[in-house]
Protein backbone atom coordinates (compact mmCIF):
# COMPACT_ATOMS: atom_id res chain seq x y z
CA UNK A 1 0.00 0.00 0.00
CA UNK A 2 2.77 2.41 0.99
CA UNK A 3 4.68 1.58 -2.20
CA UNK A 4 1.58 2.27 -4.26
CA UNK A 5 1.02 5.68 -2.62
CA UNK A 6 4.70 6.58 -2.98
CA UNK A 7 4.70 5.58 -6.65
CA UNK A 8 1.60 7.63 -7.32
CA UNK A 9 3.11 10.62 -5.56
CA UNK A 10 6.28 10.31 -7.65
CA UNK A 11 4.23 10.18 -10.86
CA UNK A 12 2.19 13.17 -9.82
CA UNK A 13 5.36 15.06 -8.92
CA UNK A 14 6.97 14.21 -12.26
CA UNK A 15 3.82 15.25 -14.12
CA UNK A 16 3.66 18.55 -12.25
CA UNK A 17 7.33 19.28 -12.98
CA UNK A 18 6.81 18.48 -16.67
CA UNK A 19 3.77 20.76 -16.72
CA UNK A 20 5.70 23.63 -15.16
CA UNK A 21 8.70 23.20 -17.50
CA UNK A 22 6.55 22.96 -20.63
CA UNK A 23 4.47 25.95 -19.51
CA UNK A 24 7.65 27.97 -19.02
CA UNK A 25 9.14 26.88 -22.37
CA UNK A 26 6.05 27.06 -24.60
CA UNK A 27 4.10 29.74 -22.75
CA UNK A 28 6.86 32.19 -21.80
CA UNK A 29 10.26 31.57 -23.40
CA UNK A 30 9.08 30.60 -26.91
CA UNK A 31 6.64 33.56 -27.31
CA UNK A 32 9.31 35.99 -26.04
CA UNK A 33 11.91 34.63 -28.46
CA UNK A 34 9.53 34.74 -31.44
CA UNK A 35 8.33 38.23 -30.51
CA UNK A 36 11.90 39.44 -30.09
CA UNK A 37 12.96 38.06 -33.48
CA UNK A 38 9.88 39.57 -35.14
CA UNK A 39 10.51 42.99 -33.59
CA UNK A 40 14.19 42.91 -34.48
CA UNK A 41 13.87 41.72 -38.09
CA UNK A 42 10.30 42.59 -39.13
CA UNK A 43 9.23 45.39 -36.82
CA UNK A 44 6.80 47.02 -39.28
CA UNK A 45 5.04 43.77 -40.11
CA UNK A 46 4.92 42.66 -36.48
CA UNK A 47 3.24 45.90 -35.44
CA UNK A 48 0.49 45.73 -38.05
CA UNK A 49 2.18 47.41 -41.04
CA UNK A 50 1.15 50.79 -39.65
CA UNK A 51 1.19 53.92 -41.79
CA UNK A 52 1.81 57.23 -40.01
CA UNK A 53 1.05 60.78 -41.04
CA UNK A 54 1.73 63.84 -38.94
CA UNK A 55 3.13 61.67 -36.17
CA UNK A 56 -0.08 59.64 -35.86
CA UNK A 57 -1.05 56.17 -37.06
CA UNK A 58 -3.66 56.64 -39.78
CA UNK A 59 -4.05 53.09 -40.99
CA UNK A 60 -2.38 49.91 -42.16
CA UNK A 61 -0.78 49.29 -45.52
CA UNK A 62 -2.69 45.98 -45.60
CA UNK A 63 -6.23 47.30 -45.09
CA UNK A 64 -8.14 49.49 -47.52
CA UNK A 65 -10.04 52.56 -46.36
CA UNK A 66 -12.99 54.49 -47.70
CA UNK A 67 -12.73 58.16 -48.68
CA UNK A 68 -16.30 59.35 -48.44
CA UNK A 69 -18.32 62.42 -47.57
CA UNK A 70 -20.46 62.46 -44.40
CA UNK A 71 -23.82 60.77 -44.78
CA UNK A 72 -26.63 63.07 -45.80
CA UNK A 73 -30.06 62.81 -44.24
CA UNK A 74 -31.80 59.72 -45.58
CA UNK A 75 -28.65 58.29 -47.15
CA UNK A 76 -27.55 54.73 -46.47
CA UNK A 77 -24.40 54.83 -48.60
CA UNK A 78 -22.16 57.92 -48.50
CA UNK A 79 -20.97 59.65 -51.65
CA UNK A 80 -17.24 59.40 -52.44
CA UNK A 81 -15.10 62.43 -51.59
CA UNK A 82 -13.80 63.07 -55.08
CA UNK A 83 -10.78 65.14 -54.03
CA UNK A 84 -9.15 61.85 -52.98
CA UNK A 85 -8.09 58.81 -54.94
CA UNK A 86 -10.70 56.10 -54.49
CA UNK A 87 -10.03 52.43 -53.80
CA UNK A 88 -11.84 49.37 -55.05
CA UNK A 89 -15.52 48.75 -54.31
CA UNK A 90 -16.20 46.78 -51.14
CA UNK A 91 -19.49 45.10 -52.00
CA UNK A 92 -18.68 41.91 -50.11
CA UNK A 93 -18.13 43.48 -46.70
CA UNK A 94 -20.46 42.17 -44.04
CA UNK A 95 -21.91 43.99 -41.07
CA UNK A 96 -21.25 43.28 -37.43
CA UNK A 97 -24.38 41.90 -35.81
CA UNK A 98 -22.81 40.25 -32.79
CA UNK A 99 -21.13 43.02 -30.83
CA UNK A 100 -22.98 46.15 -31.91
CA UNK A 101 -21.13 48.35 -29.40
CA UNK A 102 -18.32 48.69 -31.96
CA UNK A 103 -18.61 49.44 -35.70
CA UNK A 104 -16.58 46.50 -36.92
CA UNK A 105 -16.06 45.75 -40.60
CA UNK A 106 -16.25 42.09 -41.53
CA UNK A 107 -14.16 40.91 -44.47
CA UNK A 108 -15.91 38.97 -47.21
CA UNK A 109 -16.72 38.55 -50.89
CA UNK A 110 -20.07 38.70 -52.66
CA UNK A 111 -19.77 35.07 -53.86
CA UNK A 112 -21.98 36.02 -56.81
CA UNK A 113 -21.44 34.21 -60.10
CA UNK A 114 -20.33 36.11 -63.18
CA UNK A 115 -23.81 35.88 -64.73
CA UNK A 116 -25.65 36.93 -61.56
CA UNK A 117 -28.06 39.79 -62.32
CA UNK A 118 -27.24 41.61 -59.08
CA UNK A 119 -23.50 41.47 -59.78
CA UNK A 120 -23.98 42.61 -63.38
CA UNK A 121 -26.02 45.60 -62.18
CA UNK A 122 -23.42 46.44 -59.52
CA UNK A 123 -20.68 46.45 -62.16
CA UNK A 124 -22.72 48.48 -64.63
CA UNK A 125 -23.67 51.05 -61.97
CA UNK A 126 -20.07 51.24 -60.73
CA UNK A 127 -18.76 51.75 -64.29
CA UNK A 128 -21.27 54.53 -64.95
CA UNK A 129 -20.26 56.23 -61.69
CA UNK A 130 -16.53 55.96 -62.49
CA UNK A 131 -17.10 57.48 -65.94
CA UNK A 132 -19.25 60.31 -64.53
CA UNK A 133 -17.03 61.11 -61.53
CA UNK A 134 -13.74 61.11 -63.44
CA UNK A 135 -14.84 62.99 -66.56
CA UNK A 136 -13.72 66.60 -66.17
CA UNK A 137 -13.64 69.47 -68.68
CA UNK A 138 -11.11 68.63 -71.35
CA UNK A 139 -10.75 65.01 -70.26
CA UNK A 140 -13.65 62.63 -70.86
CA UNK A 141 -13.54 59.04 -69.61
CA UNK A 142 -15.02 56.35 -71.86
CA UNK A 143 -16.52 53.10 -70.50
CA UNK A 144 -13.77 51.19 -72.29
CA UNK A 145 -11.19 53.11 -70.21
CA UNK A 146 -12.47 51.67 -66.92
CA UNK A 147 -10.30 48.80 -65.58
CA UNK A 148 -11.82 45.78 -63.85
CA UNK A 149 -10.61 46.69 -60.36
CA UNK A 150 -12.53 49.98 -60.52
CA UNK A 151 -15.86 48.15 -60.61
CA UNK A 152 -15.26 44.88 -58.75
CA UNK A 153 -14.34 44.18 -55.15
CA UNK A 154 -11.51 41.91 -54.09
CA UNK A 155 -12.01 38.56 -52.40
CA UNK A 156 -11.58 40.12 -48.96
CA UNK A 157 -13.30 43.41 -49.72
CA UNK A 158 -10.39 45.11 -47.94
CA UNK A 159 -7.83 45.40 -50.75
CA UNK A 160 -5.57 48.39 -49.95
CA UNK A 161 -4.26 48.80 -53.50
CA UNK A 162 -5.53 49.59 -56.97
CA UNK A 163 -4.01 49.03 -60.39
CA UNK A 164 -1.86 51.79 -61.93
CA UNK A 165 -4.50 51.99 -64.67
CA UNK A 166 -7.23 52.88 -62.17
CA UNK A 167 -4.96 55.37 -60.41
CA UNK A 168 -4.09 57.02 -63.76
CA UNK A 169 -7.78 57.22 -64.65
CA UNK A 170 -8.39 59.33 -61.51
CA UNK A 171 -5.50 61.76 -62.04
CA UNK A 172 -7.36 64.50 -63.94
CA UNK A 173 -10.28 64.49 -61.52
CA UNK A 174 -8.02 64.64 -58.45
CA UNK A 175 -5.94 67.41 -60.01
CA UNK A 176 -9.07 69.45 -60.83
CA UNK A 177 -10.66 69.00 -57.40
CA UNK A 178 -7.46 70.04 -55.61
CA UNK A 179 -6.34 72.79 -57.97
CA UNK A 180 -3.12 70.97 -58.85
CA UNK A 181 -1.26 70.61 -62.16
CA UNK A 182 -1.98 67.27 -63.81
CA UNK A 183 1.71 66.47 -64.21
CA UNK A 184 2.30 66.76 -60.45
CA UNK A 185 -0.50 64.33 -59.69
CA UNK A 186 0.72 61.96 -62.41
CA UNK A 187 4.15 61.99 -60.77
CA UNK A 188 2.57 61.07 -57.43
CA UNK A 189 1.03 58.00 -59.02
CA UNK A 190 4.30 57.05 -60.72
CA UNK A 191 6.27 57.48 -57.48
CA UNK A 192 3.82 55.28 -55.55
CA UNK A 193 3.50 52.49 -58.11
CA UNK A 194 4.99 49.23 -56.84
CA UNK A 195 6.13 46.51 -59.20
CA UNK A 196 5.51 42.79 -58.93
CA UNK A 197 6.82 41.16 -55.75
CA UNK A 198 10.29 39.72 -56.45
CA UNK A 199 9.74 40.76 -60.03
CA UNK A 200 7.25 38.01 -60.93
CA UNK A 201 4.55 37.59 -58.24
CA UNK A 202 1.31 39.54 -58.34
CA UNK A 203 0.62 42.65 -60.39
CA UNK A 204 1.88 46.27 -60.27
CA UNK A 205 -0.17 48.19 -57.71
CA UNK A 206 -0.65 51.52 -55.96
CA UNK A 207 -1.41 51.71 -52.24
CA UNK A 208 -4.33 54.15 -52.01
CA UNK A 209 -3.70 55.31 -48.43
CA UNK A 210 -0.03 56.05 -49.09
CA UNK A 211 -0.95 57.85 -52.31
CA UNK A 212 -3.56 60.00 -50.56
CA UNK A 213 -1.14 60.92 -47.79
CA UNK A 214 1.33 62.10 -50.45
CA UNK A 215 -1.52 64.01 -52.13
CA UNK A 216 -2.41 65.71 -48.84
CA UNK A 217 1.22 66.79 -48.39
CA UNK A 218 1.32 68.12 -51.95
CA UNK A 219 -1.87 70.14 -51.47
CA UNK A 220 -0.47 71.59 -48.24
CA UNK A 221 2.52 72.95 -50.20
CA UNK A 222 0.38 74.92 -52.68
Amino acid sequence: MNNSVAGTARLLGAGLRALLVLTLVTGVIYPLVVTGIAQALFSGNANGSEIKSGGHVVGSSLIGQSYSLPLKKGQETPDPDLKWFQGRPANGLGTNSVNTQYKLILSGATNLSADNKDLIKQVEDAKAAVVKDNSVPGHVIKPSDVPADAVTSSGSGLDPAISPAYADLQVHRVAAKNGLPVDQVEKLVTDHTEGRTLGFMGEPRVNVLELNIALKDLVAKK
